[in-house]
């Protein structure tokens, strides 16, 4: 008999984390579980990376040479450090590193009370953070164009689609309706968001993902909604008629 795979994704609780500790990403470990015979069950849990400032002073100096110069440059392009790209590790260098990996724990917790589980996917650690900063910023950290995705919570998009099926169809949204566009505005919205790019006569906004605009187009070639655009024009028309209905 062939053994039956499903897999599981384990999240952590950050309000369980340490106290005087920052979030500075997560590691994915993947093991396998025997459920029964011929099941095998693939966990994948995400285990959170914690530091305190003295594990974040003390892992700065044991850095190898030639990983720290790499990290200056990195700190450099994404706008936290202005000084020499050097090996050395001077005190400018290292506020600049411990000022990146506060912001990076600020960003992680957001992503976790925005997107919950799903969120932890998704963790930044100090590289990866660095090179998405970077990516909006010029050489000399001034900033050149800047990313703003729209945030909604379930609890957002089921008010949203239930306002828009309401309208469009006369009745309001399944729970499994509301967790499928969750899921899916939410990747739309990290892939499609708002960029403002600074240049020289001021800046310039190009409008991202538009959540609302997106589901009345979905929900409108929907049958309940065309069925309801039928009925509407023919109430309207047999009032003109004075036709009783």
């Amino acid at each position: 008999m062939a053994e039956q795979r499903k897999e599981v994704f384990e999240y952590f609780d950050p309000n369980k984390g340490p106290a005087d500790a920052i979030l500075i990403g997560a590691t994915k470990v993947r093991r396998q579980n025997l459920t029964g015979p011929g099941q095998v069950q693939d966990v994948i849990s995400i285990q959170p990376v914690y530091a305190t400032s003295a594990d974040s002073f003390k892992i700065f100096e044991e850095f190898e040479p030639n990983y720290r110069k790499s990290l200056a440059q990195k700190l450099k392009s994404a706008g936290y450090y202005r000084g020499p790209i050097t090996s050395e590790a001077t005190r400018d260098l290292r506020e600049a590193y411990l000022e990146a990996q506060s912001e990076l724990s600020a960003e992680n917790t957001e992503r976790l009370v925005a997107f919950g589980p799903e969120g932890q996917q998704d963790l930044d650690n100090i590289e990866t953070f660095l090179i998405r900063q970077s990516r909006g910023k010029g050489g000399d950290g001034t900033p050149k164009r800047t990313e703003y995705p729209t945030v909604l919570s379930r609890g957002d998009v089921a008010e949203l689609l239930n306002s828009v099926k309401q309208d469009l169809t006369g009745y309001g949204a399944t729970e499994d309706e509301v967790d499928f566009y969750y899921k899916k505005l939410r990747k739309k919205s990290l892939k499609q968001p708002t960029v403002v790019s600074r240049t020289e006569g001021g800046q310039r906004t190009e409008r991202g993902f538009n959540p609302q605009q997106f589901l009345v187009e979905k929900i409108a070639g929907t049958d309940a909604a065309k069925e309801r655009k039928v009925l509407d024009a023919y109430d309207a028309f047999a009032q003109v008629m004075g036709i009783n209905i």
